[in-house]
């Protein structure tokens, strides 16, 4: 509405200059039964904003093209037998060479007998015209369309491609016949991403055109790895110089220029002037298929030109009728004044230069021209060879008609959305060849699904056939994330992901992700391996060698029991403790079922049985210890320095008394410790990288009083049987228990130091020979030299040999 307003106020001068003039027959208007409306930009208006003058600078040859494209589409469906018979089509074409003087023409065109109704009813309301096509430019059609949906007279536009249009509640009568902007801009970007050009610059034309452009752009690249360091509005008053230093201070080889020819010539013509090289040029739709500048000398300095184009549809018939409207014409109104906007000064034109001419926009004029036949065609309910007369048309009805369009011409199919977008359309990509041709490369085509595909083999770059490179920073090597340096997500320092960790450059190319706990990874990795999993099955070597020495201790354990029994009354075997040596052999046995469940993969059960049998039942063997060593200290000591506790001790056989209490107690700690936080598998993960070791989780806090509980025992155990160590030689028990106890202790560190060192899966067999190596501690050396006297020494198995011991040790105190 704004660019209404403003040129509304020269509405009045125009129009009164514009209406002294008569208008004769010329190639600008064609009688018919029905007229459609043209505004066309044949002209510039560079010379009108300088002199302000009804005057205009020559035409271009693409501009004349286009002009006639139109003239040529009506005659076309003039003689079609199938479309309109009997009904004649003709057009009253307008030169909008500037905006100002453009409002005449469409006031002319919405006008019914001369005068304009806008406040009437919708559906009463006649105009000359049934349609408008046109105008060429996104600010020309911002300017006119408000005057045409007042009473919804069908704007068809042929060049129009800003966004702002697809509103259907500001432009209701709006259709358009080429890809919008949002299309364009998606090829642009799917281009980007093909040659993974990340760091661009984006020229585009100061205006609403060029505007929509940049701003579907930095929309469309939000969730991309594509920056735009660099954007400029180029009018008549850039300073390229300082343009072309920009750029080349942010080191950008990729530049997009989203901009009409008028801004783009002058930009190209100083690129080649200011020695600007070794560039990518990306073009947009208004100048891909320039004619000029590819063929200007040192084009090819300032590197490759790519662009997106509107695909070269052959449109039969037209070369032919550019010739005879020509020769017919023979330019007899080169001269002559007609009105305001529908003067020629075609200075008898060549057909061949207009056929060759940019073909931009071309099949767009066909296509819509042809769309309004076709809804005229429906609105006068036409059959085989004549229409319905009448049927008033009111340009209401003629849109209606025209957004269900659904029609085929050349093998395009012609249909619109219900923003007045075309349903189906596609786009060429283009190279600037050697030749100075557009040469096709790639297509994108658009429907219910978007098909892109460039073969850019073809392109011959400008970096001696290696594909440009564009990028704020090099991409970071396999492993390694990006950190960012700078407001730029292009611009980031590489670091790379630790051991455990790895990258996934398509989720997320900014942090090392954490591997499972099944897996691991290597410094610099990309992605997780599953991890060895390692235990010591049963079957092992080292597990069956382990059964066997504990099948041994059994049957070792069995034997010495039954030599004992047999030899039950001899002194060796009294003073070894008589029946507490059963319950030792018996508990040493059972302590041994732990080692079995040292081996297979770790459950539940396995692991609560790994170690309770083991803690159980040597609390008793330890207890019984205790109590031999007691009794020994209490037999040669304290029976001759304190009599009453020897009494008292034999009275209520105190050394039950403490086996039963240890063994309860143990059992207690167990129970409760073993409930609150049972023992369970566990997968040790933290030690080795690329291995799961598979464990049992013992608590150590449920554990732990179990744990003190025995090494009490133990510490009571040293210290009875250290006070015995002078006793007699070949009587002495509390020396080897002692030793034992010395051992046991040895074992534990040893392996609570290799448990500190490594955990590795023969943790669980250097666990199993400790628990061995606790057991056979006591079985060698100290119930081991008793079978030795008992078999191989029979002579100190008697009782004068065990008097006379303690005689000489008795005497040996006195003295």
């Amino acid at each position: 509405m704004k660019h209404f307003l403003e040129s509304f106020c020269l509405l009045g001068a125009f129009l009164h200059v514009c209406t002294q003039h008569t208008v004769p027959a010329s190639e600008f208007q064609l009688e018919g039964d029905y007229l459609i409306g043209g505004l066309f930009h044949i002209h510039d208006d560079t010379a009108f904003k300088q002199y302000f003058r009804f005057l205009c600078k020559p035409l271009t040859f693409s501009n004349y093209r286009r002009f006639q494209m139109i003239r040529f589409s009506v005659e076309q469906v003039n003689n079609s037998t199938n479309l309109l018979p009997n009904v004649s089509l003709g057009y009253d074409i307008f030169d909008h060479c500037s905006d100002t003087q453009n409002f005449p023409g469409v006031l002319k065109l919405i006008s019914a007998n001369g005068s304009i109704q806008p406040w009437s009813d919708k559906q009463s309301v006649l105009s000359k015209v049934i349609a408008v096509v046109g105008p060429f430019t996104s600010t020309q059609s911002l300017t006119v369309a408000p005057l045409l949906m007042v009473n919804l007279v069908p704007m068809v536009n042929y060049a129009t491609s800003t966004s702002v249009f697809s509103n259907k509640a500001k432009y209701p009568s709006f259709l358009r016949t080429l890809p919008s902007n949002l299309n364009m801009i998606d090829v642009i970007v799917r281009i980007l991403q093909k040659f993974n050009w990340r760091w661009v610059a984006f020229l585009n034309s100061d205006d609403d055109y060029g505007n929509d452009g940049l701003n579907l752009f930095t929309q469309r690249i939000k969730d991309t790895e594509i920056c735009l360091p660099y954007s400029k509005g180029l009018s008549d008053s850039t300073n390229y110089t300082q343009t072309f230093k920009q750029m080349e201070a942010k080191q950008i080889n990729v530049i997009i220029v989203f901009a009409l020819e008028n801004n783009v010539e002058p930009l190209i013509e100083s690129a080649m002037l200011l020695n600007v090289t070794n560039k990518v040029w990306i073009a947009g739709d208004a100048w891909a298929l320039n004619k000029k500048l590819p063929k200007m000398k040192g084009i090819k300095n300032i590197g490759t030109v790519l662009g997106v184009a509107e695909p070269v549809v052959t449109i039969p018939g037209f070369s032919d009728f550019l010739h005879s409207s020509k020769a017919q014409l023979h330019c007899k109104y080169a001269e002559q004044d007609t009105f305001c906007n529908q003067k020629c000064n075609c200075s008898c034109m060549n057909p061949e230069d207009i056929f060759a001419a940019d073909p931009s926009y071309s099949f767009a004029i066909y296509s819509a021209i042809y769309a309004i036949a076709h809804a005229l065609h429906n609105t006068l309910r036409c059959g085989a060879d004549k229409c319905d007369s009448n049927i008033t048309v009111y340009p209401y009805i003629v849109l209606a008609e025209l957004r269900k369009s659904n029609f085929t011409l050349v093998n395009n199919s012609i249909q619109f959305d219900d923003n007045g977008n075309l349903k189906q359309g596609s786009y060429s990509v283009v190279f600037w060849n050697n030749s100075g041709d557009a040469q096709e490369i790639g297509f994108y085509q658009f429907n219910s699904e978007v098909h892109f595909f460039v073969d850019d083999s073809k392109i011959e770059w400008h970096t001696n056939g290696e594909v440009p490179t564009s990028l704020c920073s090099p991409e970071c090597p396999a492993g390694y994330i990006k950190k960012r340096n700078g407001i730029y997500e292009c611009c980031f320092d590489c670091e790379i992901c630790a051991n455990g960790t790895y990258v996934n450059i398509t989720e997320s190319p900014y942090t090392c992700l954490k591997c499972k706990d099944i897996e691991w990874s290597e410094e610099g990795s990309t992605s997780c391996n599953l991890r060895a999993v390692e235990y010591i099955s049963a079957t092992d070597i080292v597990a069956t060698l382990v059964f066997v020495a504990a099948c041994a201790f059994v049957g070792m354990t069995l034997a010495m029991s039954v030599l004992f029994s047999v030899n039950y009354n001899t002194p060796v075997v009294r003073s070894a403790g008589g029946p507490m040596c059963f319950l030792i052999l018996g508990c040493l046995s059972l302590s041994n079922l732990s080692v079995f469940f040292h081996f297979g993969k770790p459950t539940v059960p396995l692991c609560t049985l790994r170690y309770l049998p083991f803690l159980l039942f040597y609390t008793i063997c330890l207890a019984c210890f205790v109590v031999r060593s007691f009794q020994i200290v209490c037999i040669f000591k304290i029976a001759a320095k304190i009599p009453k506790l020897h009494s008292w001790w034999v009275k209520y056989n105190g050394q039950w008394l403490v086996i039963v209490v240890a063994f309860v107690i143990q059992a207690i700690f167990l129970v409760i410790g073993y409930s609150c936080k049972p023992p369970s598998p566990y997968n040790e993960t933290s030690w080795y990288p690329d291995k799961i070791i598979l464990s049992c989780d013992i608590s150590l806090q449920a554990s732990t009083a179990s744990v003190i509980l025995l090494l009490s025992i133990c510490t009571l155990c040293f210290i009875f049987s250290y006070m015995g160590k002078n006793l007699p030689k070949n009587y002495n028990e509390a020396k080897a228990i002692t030793f034992c106890l010395l051992l046991l202790i040895l074992t534990w560190i040893i392996f609570a130091t290799e448990c500190m060192l490594y955990r590795g899966k023969y943790i669980q067999l250097l666990s199993a020979l400790a628990v061995l190596s606790s057991l056979y501690s006591f079985l060698f050396w100290y119930f081991l030299p008793k079978c030795f006297i008992i078999l191989f020494q029979p002579h100190k198995n008697t009782q004068q040999y065990f008097q006379g011991l303690i005689q000489n040790y008795t005497k040996t105190i006195s003295q």
